[in-house]
């Protein structure tokens, strides 16, 4: 039996606008939790139907009022996450650790059905990240606290709305030369938010619970061909140069002190890792819900804006002959 409501954090995000597209078009309605309902809602809003999205402005940590909103819901899930630490208590332990800990909590105490996290895919290796250890300390409270939880650990998220491939072509665009870390070597096996809003989906429709599993598209891509398919579907040439880890330490010390670093130094040791099936938990292709969509045809539907000349760039291909 489908759950009724359904509460949601991190709703206005790349992952959230997706899944609330897809649960409010099943007739599940979805109450959305965010920190400023002036800049989010417009957003929110225009995600489903009317009379299937309620949006309720909270602070993460206002434990009252996140206390009521469990009370009227079946079903939460936690899509919050960040990449780098910012100051005003977002830090990795705040986030990944301490805020799961709670929903845990609370949702064992208002015995919901299930309560779905978001992690990530390949921290188990890499020990000597924070954000790394702060996911599996987060992961290791939520089970138990609630046992039932199924937690969710995918690999690189991509669509027209992501921070990855727009960052990445936006700074091809920019730079003639880029820097290679690791020589580009590092796997990932990027899944396209759609793919893993439809596994969410079957989770939820299925009564699947206690579980770890793990989220990957359907081919494995080296760091360095991920940009050499970025260049090609932007037309561009650029140098690639592997960068010495010394230089990219240097690097990632600097551009860490900016508001939205480039990278940090914990985003470069987690480089050093594979992103990519552990074999030790069940993936969605285990469950029956394989990702249908390949990394280069979906990124081509939206790489025009990065091409010279937008969306009519192709025209010179198109009519090449008859000049």
């Amino acid at each position: 039996m489908k759950p009724k409501n359904c509460l949601i954090f991190g709703g206005s995000g790349q992952i959230g606008r997706h899944l609330i597209r897809k649960l409010t078009k099943n007739n599940i309605k979805v109450t959305v939790v965010t920190r400023n309902i002036h800049q989010k809602s417009y957003i929110i809003k225009t995600q489903g139907n009317a009379g299937y999205i309620d949006i309720v402005e909270a602070n993460i940590y206002d434990e009252k009022k996140i206390r009521d909103l469990f009370s009227k819901a079946d079903l939460c899930i936690n899509l919050i996450g960040i990449l780098f630490e910012k100051k005003r208590g977002n830090s990795f332990y705040n986030i990944h650790t301490l805020f799961p800990s709670l929903l845990a909590k609370l949702s064992k105490e208002f015995k919901l059905k299930n309560f779905i996290h978001l992690s990530a895919l390949g921290i188990n290796d890499a020990k000597d990240s924070n954000y790394a250890k702060s996911k599996l300390e987060g992961e290791k409270n939520i089970l138990d606290f609630f046992p039932l939880a199924t937690i969710l650990r995918p690999s690189v998220v991509y669509s027209v709305d992501d921070n990855f491939t727009t960052n990445f072509m936006t700074l091809l665009n920019r730079l003639p030369i880029f820097p290679l870390y690791y020589s580009g070597n590092t796997k990932f096996t990027p899944i396209h938010c759609s793919d893993l809003t439809d596994v969410i989906y079957h989770i939820i429709s299925h009564n699947i619970n206690s579980q770890i599993i793990e989220c990957v598209g359907p081919e494995e891509i080296t760091f360095k061909n991920i940009i050499k398919k970025l260049l090609k579907l932007t037309n561009k040439k650029r140098v690639l140069l592997p960068m010495p880890l010394p230089i990219a330490l240097f690097s990632a010390k600097i551009f860490q002190l900016f508001p939205s670093p480039l990278l940090t130094e914990d985003q470069l040791r987690l480089l050093k890792y594979d992103n990519i099936l552990s074999k030790k938990y069940k993936n969605n292709f285990d469950i029956g819900i394989p990702s249908k969509r390949y990394f280069e045809e979906e990124v081509k539907k939206y790489s025009f804006m990065w091409r010279e000349g937008g969306q009519f760039s192709t025209e010179k291909y198109l009519f090449k002959d008859n000049i």
